[in-house]
């Protein structure tokens, strides 16, 4: 994150939001496992949806769908 000459250069290395009650992981650009992070602090698998998985994969996972 910085300037580069005249250009803002930023770059999110986590991205998530909450939506309908359910917390979306859109982008994890760490090594850790953010969902199994929230899962341990409590958060219901249910209420977890890894955005950065297609739809139709996010039913062959333990978490929610969307």
């Amino acid at each position: 994150m910085g300037w580069e000459g005249q250009d803002w250069i930023h770059s999110c290395i986590i991205h998530i939001d909450i939506k309908n009650g359910k917390i979306w992981l859109q982008w994890n650009g760490t090594e850790d496992d953010i969902a199994a992070d929230l899962v341990t602090m409590g958060v219901p698998k249910e209420d977890i949806v890894l955005g950065f998985q297609s739809p139709f994969m996010r039913k062959f996972t333990e978490y929610a769908v969307g």
